[in-house]
């Protein structure tokens, strides 16, 4: 989450007019992440949250897939952001001259040093999503997925090789191999594509809900599993913690046991998970527009973590 765009207090009155949720009594913004504008509003009917799409960040085309999927999960038992309607029934709108939708706003806390009981919580909840997500009719490709590498990485070598020389040839070389031992065939399914920490929330040890769909799209849910191993499992020194890796993985397969092949391909998906975030960052290192209430992710995080996966992770060697 961040905020980009500066609403009015008329343009959010005109706004909220559409809705039966009154009229707005507080409004902040929220400056986690770096996609959207995102603000907290509570209203007369209660607390919700304002998400503005941002036209560099977000294809409008895409939004109807994320409201839907978070609206099937929450009627579907998941303790997902359900979209709030219009008086028509529309549940996306437009603000300040962009697309906008208001969301349930929940309760509960993310963790910014998670125990290893609330990385197994976050595992069965991981799961959970998986699960209820099954049957959800809308499609959207992954266009962070392996594909796409080759090609968001082309115009970013002198980046990368501006914040470590000669990091650009082993990126390439990064590529190259996954291109080649790339997995196909996996269980596939509506993914939630940035399960981090801050996108999850506790009520004490108890998983209580998982926010911004934003990314979601269909892949192999054994991808969506590596990318939250990189984000749940890394030390602040860098270093892989197996332990926590392996509390995660139990909580996922205490709802969903995974097969042969998806637990084979697990460190070759958390090598390309690693990649897939390193480049993201790394395009959006240099093009943050100045003023925006957001600070851009280090890429080096992931380049540490790259160098981690190119020794390959042994998850299951011992009990999970």
């Amino acid at each position: 989450m961040a905020v980009y765009t500066d609403i009015a207090e008329d343009d959010l009155a005109r706004f909220l007019e559409g809705f039966d949720l009154g009229v707005a009594m507080a409004f902040k913004g929220i400056a986690e992440g770096v996609s959207n504008s995102n603000y907290l509003l509570e209203a007369t009917a209660g607390r919700f949250i304002l998400t503005v799409y941002e036209p560099a960040r977000s294809n409008e085309a895409d939004l109807p897939y994320f409201l839907g999927l978070m609206g099937w999960l929450k009627d579907h038992g998941f303790p997902s952001a359900k979209p709030v309607p219009d008086r028509a029934g529309t549940t996306l709108g437009r603000i300040a001259g962009k697309p906008a939708a208001i969301v349930e706003f929940l309760p509960g806390l993310s963790v910014r040093r998670p125990s290893h009981e609330q990385r197994r919580a976050a595992g069965a909840g991981l799961a959970w999503m998986h699960q209820a997500a099954d049957g959800f009719s809308g499609r959207r490709e992954n266009n962070l997925g392996q594909s796409h590498w080759a090609a968001m990485f082309a115009p970013l070598h002198a980046q990368a090789d501006a914040l470590k020389p000669g990091l650009a040839k082993t990126i390439q070389s990064d590529l190259a191999l996954l291109d080649t031992a790339w997995p196909k065939g996996l269980p596939f399914g509506p993914v939630h594509a940035d399960y981090f920490p801050d996108n999850v929330f506790f009520k004490g040890a108890e998983f209580a809900a998982a926010i911004d769909f934003y990314f979601a799209c269909d892949d192999a849910l054994s991808f969506d599993i590596a990318i939250a191993l990189n984000a749940w499992c890394f030390e602040s020194d860098g270093s892989f913690n197996l332990t926590a890796a392996r509390a995660f993985l139990a909580g996922y397969e205490s709802r969903r046991p995974l097969t042969a092949t998806e637990k084979t391909a697990l460190p070759v998906l958390a090598h390309g998970a690693a990649m897939r975030f390193f480049l993201s960052r790394l395009q959006d290192w240099g093009s943050t527009p100045a003023g925006a209430l957001v600070k851009p992710h280090d890429p080096l995080e992931y380049e540490r973590k790259l160098a981690v996966h190119r020794e390959g992770l042994h998850l299951f060697d011992g009990p999970v």
